[in-house]
């Protein structure tokens, strides 16, 4: 069985596999991102300018942690560092430039929507595509397997010896089935919000209270740490050098710690916002046209008393200053 081919030419120009995979990814992302903004009432107009830089910086990012991590071979191979077409992006020296350049993109650009509520948006986002990247990224690249393996599923890569376990297959699996995690958790999140209002009669889902945030990036983060600590525990075996592998570790730990801490600061803010009776919404119903058309009536004979809606798209989102 031979390696999945890396690389193609059309006529004169070559065409690397990993670099498809990538744009396909990030074009992904950025419809997955736009529908969420859009199906929540945000605007989303905006979301296009935040990933052309939010590329620019991932890219940066992987390729400055991957040459830290390998640095007496780049030392020796300077004309390596730009080569990214073959391989070599560190997916946490991503996320170090690009989340700080993507919430200060986020709060410019859309300054009504709070930071803690979009990333509990992305997080579904990141991790459907951290999944689809897996498969269309170092699967399809130069070195993309793990350690040497004999078992049925190991898989031939180009540039290693022998067969190798499929790492990024593993990594896909298990990013995508966060990915489902935080599906589940959103519609948990629906199915517990309050029903009745203070004066007893039934809300309607769309105008419930929005949840607290930060439940479903906790979840994410604590699930993904923890996943990316076995990954390199387990399948990897210290490939990306000693200094890269115990970073990773490191941060794989960090990150479901930070998770941990964010779930437990949210219980006191879920709680009252599961047992709240939000005040009732009262529609504006509108004016009366016999009336309009009536020359002898006037204002003072149409009383309408408006009061304010709780919109589920949310400019006004009480839970998020818990």
């Amino acid at each position: 069985m031979r390696p999945i081919p890396v690389a193609f030419h059309i006529w004169f120009l070559e065409v690397h596999t990993y670099g498809i995979g990538l744009a396909l990814t990030f074009w992904f992302g950025l419809r997955y991102t736009e529908r969420r903004l859009r199906d929540r009432g945000y605007p989303w107009e905006w979301v296009t300018r935040l990933f052309v830089w939010v590329i620019v910086a991932a890219i940066v990012g992987a390729r400055a942690m991957q040459v830290l991590s390998h640095l007496s071979f780049y030392t020796a191979h300077p004309a390596q560092i730009i080569a990214i077409w073959q391989g070599g992006l560190s997916s946490f020296g991503g996320l170090i430039l690009a989340v700080p350049v993507a919430i200060l993109i986020q709060r410019r650009r859309c300054p009504q929507l709070p930071g803690l509520r979009f990333a509990d948006l992305m997080a579904p986002v990141l991790m459907a595509c951290w999944g689809m990247g897996r498969l269309l990224g170092p699967q399809l690249m130069v070195s993309g397997g793990g350690g040497r393996c004999s078992s049925w599923y190991c898989m031939y890569y180009a540039g290693e010896a022998g067969r190798r376990v499929p790492v990024p297959i593993f990594q896909a699996i298990g990013d995508f089935a966060i990915f489902g995690t935080l599906l589940l958790v959103e519609r948990w999140l629906r199915s517990k919000a309050p029903t009745v209002a203070s004066d007893g009669s039934a809300i309607r889902p769309s105008d419930s209270p929005l949840p607290p945030a930060g439940i479903v990036i906790g979840v994410g983060m604590l699930l993904w740490g923890i996943e990316r600590y076995l990954d390199e525990l387990w399948w990897l075996h210290g490939q990306d050098g000693a200094l890269g592998s115990l970073l990773v570790q490191i941060a794989g730990v960090a990150l479901a710690v930070v998770g941990i801490v964010l779930l437990v600061t949210r219980i006191g803010p879920y709680r009252r916002w599961r047992d709240s009776k939000p005040d009732p919404v009262t529609d504006i119903e509108p004016a009366d046209t016999d009336i309009a058309e009536d020359p002898d009536s006037s204002e003072a004979d149409v009383e309408v008393q408006a009061t304010p809606v709780a919109s589920g798209g949310g400019t006004s989102d009480p839970a998020d200053v818990d």
